[in-house]
């Protein structure tokens, strides 16, 4: 309902459940409330699932964090960009802090090894890096995007903030079989907190 309309009411999120309102405000007492859960509970989803990743290649391993985020975040673009974009975000810091500081060390490597741009500090790279993936996610929901489609625009948006042709970056996506849909969707799901796999 949320990701259809962002100003959905309590009670219209109710009846989309199945829900009475006194259902839905014996878990919460007001709309703020279910948001607030909302985020801060897909925040630790998307921290979880993209706490493991890892790849010798900086490159390869923001492609990847860009990946998984499309991935984890596809069905529930708004949502995601409520999170961080809005006075919600606060409840969000927390789960995401460990996520910014392997983008941040991610982007310092690269720029170590020559293959991150160098002519915009580390902090401030990182930060754009993010707000690019953001805006995929927000540009999906005003003009959709298929699941190939996110999936790709996502990695080229962060290659292409850390100094990458489009050229270049399309011909690097290619290379990389690991970086292709198949393998991203592959990848079990995580459960917050926890680490196991989700059921199904």
């Amino acid at each position: 309902m949320l990701n259809r309309d962002p100003e959905s009411s309590l009670e219209a999120i109710a009846a989309e459940a199945g829900l009475s309102r006194r259902s839905v405000y014996g878990h919460f007492a007001n709309r703020d409330e279910l948001l607030r859960e909302l985020v801060l509970t897909g925040a630790l989803r998307v921290a979880t699932a993209l706490d493991s990743i890892s790849h010798p290649e900086p490159a390869v391993r923001l492609a990847l964090i860009a990946a998984h985020l499309w991935k984890e975040s596809d069905e529930i673009r708004v949502m995601a960009v409520i999170a961080v974009r809005s006075p919600l975000k606060r409840y969000t810091e927390d789960a995401l802090r460990h996520l910014r500081a392997t983008v941040l060390a991610t982007v310092e490597a690269g720029r170590e090894a020559g293959v991150v741009r160098t002519d915009i500090a580390a902090p401030r790279l990182a930060r754009l890096a993010e707000d690019g993936l953001l805006t995929v996610l927000e540009e999906s929901t005003r003009a959709p995007l298929t699941n190939e489609e996110g999936h790709r625009l996502a990695m080229l948006t962060i290659l292409g903030s850390i100094g990458f042709g489009w050229r270049e970056a399309g011909t690097f996506i290619d290379s990389h079989p690991e970086l292709a849909l198949d393998q991203i969707q592959s990848t079990p799901a995580t459960t917050p907190n926890t680490g196991e796999k989700a059921s199904e």
